[in-house]
């Protein structure tokens, strides 16, 4: 989208405008350049984190119907753990694709906890600083602004630069250019966890996230006080009720900011979570209490077979008692997760969700199309956001899938160890092939045949920056030297055009520079002059 959308006015307007404003103050202000006042609104479009929220959720909210209408128009993001990091994915994606449209960014929860904890690395158990959450939403705005401001201010001095060489056309279409710029500030899906608490902390916490730009909130149905990363064991799932209350505060948080468009993306955990905390409130039979707690592991009771502290469910006229742990907790029948899936993604979209979380323990199209068929018989515009996880050894899981779909159509597979397929004496084999172009098409595969409109990786940026340091270290601290950062590094980045490599314009100088110029004119002391060694790089 430009910088336009929504009635932002363009160059010349603000020009006028501030002009104007100049010129009433009958002399008092004439050190003041309304152009450059101009230049500094655009760059600086959004005054509040609540501003980023409304124009993200509409973007958001055109994204989803046009998917419902093509399901090839589906969306992605990468996580990000810095603002530096988000900021630098958007650079990239604007580098290559020219637009930003149907990218978004993730905020992980599991991330957060790991690499943002006054802490220290925690796992993902909801035992981070609440408020690290909202400060990192506030923290990649901030900088996706300033790549806008970074941007805007390249093309401001091209402006100056043709119209000091007399090149009308040249500064005309430069006009244009700003006018219609498309912002970096694209929307997050933000990950609330549990909730935090109970349904007062969820709301209070989702304010603080939507007042800091959040369109989007993702929330699960694990118990806050025992939350566990979806990819592990002992994870325990809440009563329907309890969730939708949740739900209800997030929305509320929405609404009362004036973020109408809101997007609340609600998670099950029920495929992997084999226990509950609670059983449900039923007032009727087959309401949604009845329906969670006909899941539970349950054994028939004789009126006479009562033992002290026993907890009896009445269904149908039989006495049922379910099977409680040491623990204190309840545990469902085996095999019934997914039916608990489906369960929970219709409760949710009846109930104020806007999309939905499947939380699957691996990347199978199958699997994930078999519940969402039946969510779709309910709710047929039912739409996923999936998590493409580094948890799921993607090249094993698609290599078993190739196998396995290669012997039931009785294709030979005698050369091949299905246990070891992970081995790289395989990676050269049709199978292999096979697997990777699987792979490739997953996330436009699965958005036609399974409701996926949003695609996103958790931690790949957790990932990537173990992987390039240690490539690093491992030659810069070896027998190649500074060869090993040079080579691997500064060339590449060269090569790649990549904006960092001048890293003192990345970081705002050139903008400083801008302002020494409005606020001290000739007197200015400016960073970019003919001694600066980011010349070096054209």
């Amino acid at each position: 989208m430009s910088a336009r959308v929504g009635g932002t006015s363009s160059y010349q307007e603000h020009t006028a405008k501030v002009a104007a404003l100049i010129e009433s103050k009958r002399g008092t202000w004439d050190g003041i350049s309304a152009e450059s006042v101009a230049r500094m609104r655009l760059q600086n479009r959004f005054q509040t984190g609540l501003d980023i929220a409304r124009y993200t959720a509409a973007i958001m909210r055109a994204d989803m119907a046009a998917y419902d209408k093509d399901p090839s128009q589906y969306t992605q993001s990468l996580g990000a753990w810095h603002g530096f990091v988000a900021q630098q994915e958007m650079i990239a994606v604007k580098k290559h694709f020219g637009t930003t449209q149907r990218r978004y960014i993730y905020l992980s929860g599991w991330m957060v906890a790991a690499l943002r904890s006054e802490f220290g690395p925690l796992p993902d158990q909801s035992m981070h600083e609440k408020t690290s959450v909202p400060a990192l939403i506030k923290e990649i705005y901030t900088f996706l602004r300033q790549a806008d401001a970074r941007e805007l201010g390249m093309l401001f001095r091209e402006l100056d630069a043709a119209r000091k060489a007399g090149d009308r056309a040249k500064a005309a279409e430069l006009q244009s250019r700003v006018d219609n710029y498309q912002t970096h500030v694209v929307p997050i899906i933000a990950d609330i966890d549990a909730g935090f608490g109970n349904a007062e902390a969820t709301y209070l916490l989702a304010k603080k996230m939507i007042e800091a730009g959040a369109c989007a909130l993702q929330i699960e149905n694990q118990v806050s006080d025992e939350k566990q990363c979806g990819h592990q064991d002992g994870k325990v799932t809440v009563p329907h009720d309890d969730f939708l209350a949740k739900v209800r505060a997030v929305r509320y948080a929405f609404l009362e900011l004036g973020v109408e468009d809101g997007v609340i993306v609600t998670r099950t955990d029920s495929l992997g979570a084999g226990l509950t905390k609670q059983i449900a409130v039923s007032r009727t039979p087959g309401d949604l209490g009845d329906q969670y707690n006909s899941f539970l592991d349950c054994e028939e009771v004789a009126p006479g077979d009562q033992r002290n502290g026993d907890v009896l469910i009445n269904r149908n006229g039989k006495l049922l008692r379910p099977k409680r742990l040491p623990s204190n907790l309840y545990q469902f029948r085996p095999g019934t997760g997914a039916d608990r899936c489906v369960l929970d993604s219709i409760a949710s979209l009846q109930n104020g969700a806007d999309l939905l979380w499947i939380e699957t323990e691996k990347p199978h199209i199958g699997q994930i199309a078999s519940m969402m068929d039946r969510v779709r018989e309910v709710i047929p515009n039912a739409k996923l956001v999936y998590n493409n996880s580094p948890s799921f050894n993607w090249t094993l899981n698609f290599r078993q899938q190739v196998f396995d779909a290669w012997e039931k159509e009785g294709k030979s597979v005698a050369e091949y160890d299905r246990a070891k397929l992970m081995s790289a004496e395989y990676d050269a084999t049709p199978l292999a092939a096979e697997a990777d172009e699987r792979i490739r098409t997953f996330q436009a595969d699965a958005s036609k045949r399974a409701g996926i409109f949003h695609h996103l990786i958790t931690l790949p940026t957790y990932h990537t920056e173990a992987l390039v340091v240690d490539n690093l270290s491992k030659e810069y601290f070896g027998s190649q030297g500074m060869l090993g950062y040079v080579l691997n590094v500064q060339r590449k980045e060269i090569r790649q055009g990549i904006a960092c490599v001048k890293h003192q314009n990345m970081a705002g100088s050139d903008i400083g520079d801008d302002h020494k110029d409005y606020f001290a004119g000739e007197a200015a002391l400016k960073a970019g002059g003919a001694h600066n060694t980011m010349n070096q790089f054209g």
